[in-house]
């Protein structure tokens, strides 16, 4: 066994210990707005419920290590003291990961993940439709828990009004943990599904991914292709060109004879197909053959 003082490791080297010692930990997917109404959504891990009455969500969205700013989430709520806190379930985890690209303030992360905004009935920040579960919360103090690089900043949230898809609740109108089917973080690129146990979903990358918005339209309105599959889509930072496209299809009969079929659906689960084997690229050189 190895024992470390905290003080005698880098931040970066502390902060893998505990996350991966500590989880799996819930998802707090928050959607915040800005002082002039431009949304954000952002997930944070560092989140629990800690009270039923008054009911109260915490989170803690960190200072960054490398630079030690603070991220969108964290300024908005200081503006305006509102947030949405939306449970992530397995359907839209790879949108989910795709949204903590650390797009420029100015990007609406709703449209680059591919998910949709919905308006709130009390707190101005939108609630992600697709989320089984959102909580529209009055955030009632912010505690700073230290000024340097990952220090965290504990947002309490109040709930003020509960929204549950009717399809996650049993015959007793009770949430049924089988089939909200939630997510948990755990260390590093691991996740936790509770339904079935440990999956991987790569980290975004560190440049921008082009987002679902920029996938063309016969693509990102498949009718096979899931969310999870658009996410992983807009997580490249750059789309195949027809080169790169005719030198794979070349190289493949069963996409010529795919193509030579003329129907885009045995095309569309090919792709899927490469997908779940995580080989992202050759998805896009199958969705773009022609």
């Amino acid at each position: 066994m190895i024992s470390v003082l905290p003080e005698a490791v880098s931040t970066a080297q502390l902060h893998g210990y505990l996350l991966g010692a500590v989880g799996p930990r819930p998802i707090a997917f928050a959607s915040t707005v800005d002082e002039k109404g431009n949304p954000n959504l952002s997930p944070f891990s560092f989140f629990n419920v800690f009270s039923a009455n008054p009911p109260i969500l915490i989170f803690s969205p960190a200072r960054r290590v490398r630079d030690n700013t603070t991220k969108h989430t964290l300024q908005n709520v200081l503006l305006t003291m509102e947030v949405v806190i939306n449970i992530v379930n397995y359907d839209m985890v790879q949108q989910m990961s795709l949204s903590s690209t650390e797009y420029g303030k100015d990007v609406n992360e709703f449209e680059k993940s591919g998910l949709t905004m919905l308006p709130s009935d009390i707190v101005k920040p939108f609630r992600v439709a697709e989320s089984p579960v959102q909580f529209e919360c009055k955030v009632t103090k912010v505690e700073a828990l230290g000024r340097e690089g990952g220090a965290g900043n504990l947002i309490f949230a109040e709930v003020v009004k509960v929204h549950v898809d009717s399809n996650v609740l049993d015959e007793k109108g009770v949430i049924d943990q089988r089939k909200i089917d939630q997510v948990a973080r755990m260390g590093g690129n691991w996740y936790s599904r509770a339904n079935l146990g440990l999956f991987e979903v790569p980290k975004p990358l560190s440049t921008l991914g082009l987002g679902i918005d920029r996938i063309p339209e016969r693509i990102r309105f498949s009718k096979v292709l899931s969310g999870n599959d658009l996410g992983m889509l807009g997580n490249v930072e750059e789309i195949p060109g027809p080169k790169a496209v005719e030198d794979f299809v070349s190289t493949h009969v069963e996409i010529r004879s795919l193509i030579s079929g003329g129907e885009r659906k045995p095309l569309e689960l090919k792709a899927q197909e490469f997908l779940q084997k995580n080989d992202v690229l050759s998805a896009w050189k199958v969705l773009l053959a022609e």
